[in-house]
């Protein structure tokens, strides 16, 4: 056991054991300089625009500083949404998109990149090129379809487009349980029914089942997320040299109304993680930690769901690494 002390986390406090895989190294530009060792990293966030900033592209950006990184962005969509829900959707042109990637591209030596939503068909084919073309590291991919308030955000032509293209190019996959029943076509309500034990038995199943799945259809790595669930379950099916396996990570659930987001900050908060080299394991751990203590730290905003408090470590002095951990969380092998 070793406890996480680095320069980004000097004082999470939180104690795992060491066993992950090895990061890939980053596609370098030659003529530019290397990240992680001569400059911060660069993390490119592909997402659309929360006018309350809980969410999208304001939320990832806010997020990537918590880590130490530099944030770029490509806006993918404008809404008209608060704290209440998301009212229109209006996608950006893909034209526009494409344009931006590539001048991105050209200019910065991107050491991560993050996909939150899409919006549309159109948009998913033109950050497929770009990424097919770029051969960028660590491309996370949280596949959102709906909003936390149920609006849709992304067609089923842009989802079925999504799987055949982007899967393959993503190094990570970050849907939530609701999400990944619905990309794996497996019914949560027919999949708790037959796992025999506790509701969060059955999730857990349900989890392990649609993760399983979601490798069949091109996924390389795969976090299902369970935030919402009573208990906050996290599973974690990863490929080694061994095969597929898997990782629980468990938390209480903690009751707040300063929730909105969490899925991007999750999948945000991990690309920044492969940014800097970590392990599949240690970057869920902290990313979990990281979302839990944005959460606790929340203060009330708006009439609805809020937002977390993505830079609440401003208002932090920083500590030796034996201080108070950020979140106290359970993992487990499986």
């Amino acid at each position: 056991m070793r406890r996480c002390a680095s320069p980004e986390f000097p004082s999470c406090g939180i104690s795992f054991k060491v066993n992950h895989m090895l990061a890939a190294p980053p596609v370098l530009h030659p003529s530019k300089p290397r990240p992680g060792l001569l400059g911060t990293p660069v993390v490119l966030t592909i997402a659309g625009f929360d006018p309350s900033s809980g969410a999208g592209i304001t939320a990832d950006i806010k997020v990537i500083a918590a880590h130490e990184c530099y944030g770029i962005a490509c806006v993918t969509a404008l809404t008209v949404q608060s704290t209440q829900g998301v009212r229109r959707v209006e996608p950006v042109d893909a034209k526009t998109i494409a344009e931006t990637l590539s001048e991105l591209g050209a200019d910065f030596a991107i050491t991560a990149v993050h996909i939150g939503m899409l919006g549309s068909e159109s948009v998913v084919s033109a950050v497929a090129d770009f990424l097919g073309q770029a051969g960028l590291p660590h491309v996370v991919l949280d596949p959102i379809l709906k909003s936390s308030s149920g609006a849709d955000l992304l067609n089923l032509a842009g989802t079925r487009l999504m799987i055949e293209r982007l899967f393959p190019l993503a190094e990570l996959i970050t849907p939530n349980l609701d999400e990944a029943a619905a990309l794996t076509g497996i019914s949560l309500a027919d999949a708790n029914a037959s796992a025999a034990g506790t509701s969060s038995a059955a999730s857990l199943e349900t989890m392990r089942q649609t993760a399983r799945q979601l490798h069949s259809l091109g996924a390389a790595n795969v976090v299902v997320t369970g935030g919402h669930l009573d208990k906050a379950i996290d599973l974690l099916s990863f490929t080694t040299s061994r095969g597929i396996e898997q990782e629980v990570f468990k938390a209480e659930r903690q009751r707040s109304t300063s929730t909105h987001g969490t899925g991007c900050a999750f999948s945000t908060a991990l690309a920044c993680h492969l940014a800097h080299g970590r392990g599949y394991p240690e970057a869920v751990l902290l990313a979990k930690a990281y979302v839990s203590a944005a959460i606790a730290n929340a203060q009330p905003l708006g009439h609805g769901t809020g937002p977390l408090h993505h830079l609440y470590r401003m208002n932090q002095q920083r500590r030796p690494s034996a201080s108070v951990p950020e979140a106290d969380h359970a993992r487990s092998r499986g």
